[in-house]
Protein backbone atom coordinates (compact mmCIF):
# COMPACT_ATOMS: atom_id res chain seq x y z
CA UNK A 1 0.00 0.00 0.00
CA UNK A 2 2.92 2.35 0.62
CA UNK A 3 3.80 2.29 -3.07
CA UNK A 4 0.22 3.16 -4.03
CA UNK A 5 0.35 6.25 -1.82
CA UNK A 6 3.62 7.40 -3.34
CA UNK A 7 2.27 7.13 -6.88
CA UNK A 8 -1.10 8.64 -5.94
CA UNK A 9 0.70 11.70 -4.52
CA UNK A 10 2.87 11.93 -7.62
CA UNK A 11 -0.19 11.90 -9.91
CA UNK A 12 -1.89 14.56 -7.78
CA UNK A 13 1.23 16.71 -8.07
CA UNK A 14 1.30 16.23 -11.84
CA UNK A 15 -2.33 17.31 -12.08
CA UNK A 16 -1.65 20.41 -9.99
CA UNK A 17 1.26 21.35 -12.26
CA UNK A 18 -0.90 20.81 -15.35
CA UNK A 19 -3.82 22.86 -13.97
CA UNK A 20 -1.52 25.68 -12.87
CA UNK A 21 -0.06 25.76 -16.40
CA UNK A 22 -3.45 25.81 -18.09
CA UNK A 23 -2.83 22.44 -19.71
CA UNK A 24 -5.54 20.24 -21.15
CA UNK A 25 -3.65 17.03 -20.45
CA UNK A 26 -0.32 15.50 -19.54
CA UNK A 27 1.30 13.81 -22.54
CA UNK A 28 4.50 12.56 -20.94
CA UNK A 29 6.30 12.16 -17.64
CA UNK A 30 9.90 11.29 -16.87
CA UNK A 31 10.50 9.87 -13.40
CA UNK A 32 13.64 8.76 -11.59
CA UNK A 33 13.50 5.77 -9.24
CA UNK A 34 16.12 5.66 -6.51
CA UNK A 35 17.90 2.37 -5.90
CA UNK A 36 16.13 1.92 -2.55
CA UNK A 37 12.71 3.25 -3.63
CA UNK A 38 11.10 -0.24 -3.57
CA UNK A 39 10.01 0.09 -7.21
CA UNK A 40 11.07 -1.72 -10.32
CA UNK A 41 10.15 0.09 -13.54
CA UNK A 42 7.42 -2.49 -14.22
CA UNK A 43 5.98 -2.18 -10.71
CA UNK A 44 5.98 1.62 -10.92
CA UNK A 45 4.28 1.53 -14.34
CA UNK A 46 1.48 -0.71 -12.99
CA UNK A 47 0.82 1.65 -10.09
CA UNK A 48 1.04 4.73 -12.35
CA UNK A 49 -1.44 3.30 -14.85
CA UNK A 50 -3.90 2.51 -12.03
CA UNK A 51 -3.56 5.89 -10.30
CA UNK A 52 -3.61 7.94 -13.53
CA UNK A 53 -6.85 6.37 -14.74
CA UNK A 54 -9.47 9.12 -15.05
CA UNK A 55 -6.96 11.94 -14.50
CA UNK A 56 -5.14 14.36 -16.78
CA UNK A 57 -2.19 11.93 -16.67
CA UNK A 58 -4.12 9.00 -18.13
CA UNK A 59 -2.35 7.77 -21.26
CA UNK A 60 0.79 9.84 -20.63
CA UNK A 61 4.00 8.35 -22.00
CA UNK A 62 6.08 7.24 -19.05
CA UNK A 63 9.88 7.42 -19.25
CA UNK A 64 11.39 5.69 -16.22
CA UNK A 65 15.02 6.24 -15.24
CA UNK A 66 16.52 4.06 -12.52
CA UNK A 67 19.47 4.32 -10.21
CA UNK A 68 21.48 1.39 -8.91
CA UNK A 69 23.43 3.49 -6.38
CA UNK A 70 22.20 2.83 -2.82
CA UNK A 71 24.60 5.52 -1.56
CA UNK A 72 22.92 8.26 -3.61
CA UNK A 73 21.36 10.82 -1.24
CA UNK A 74 18.04 10.36 -3.06
CA UNK A 75 18.18 6.55 -3.17
CA UNK A 76 14.90 6.23 -1.23
CA UNK A 77 13.00 8.64 -3.45
CA UNK A 78 10.90 8.73 -6.60
CA UNK A 79 11.37 12.04 -8.39
CA UNK A 80 9.65 13.73 -11.31
CA UNK A 81 12.32 14.80 -13.79
CA UNK A 82 10.10 16.35 -16.44
CA UNK A 83 6.47 16.74 -17.48
CA UNK A 84 5.17 17.23 -21.02
CA UNK A 85 1.90 19.15 -21.15
CA UNK A 86 -0.70 19.63 -23.87
CA UNK A 87 -1.72 23.28 -23.80
CA UNK A 88 -4.35 24.73 -26.11
CA UNK A 89 -2.98 27.26 -28.53
CA UNK A 90 -4.46 30.71 -28.20
CA UNK A 91 -5.17 33.05 -31.04
CA UNK A 92 -3.58 36.47 -30.83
Amino acid sequence: MHETGIVRDLVRHLEAVARDSGAESISGVQVWLGALSQFSPEHFREHFDDEARGTMAEGAALDILTSDDPADPDALHVMIRSVDLEVAETED
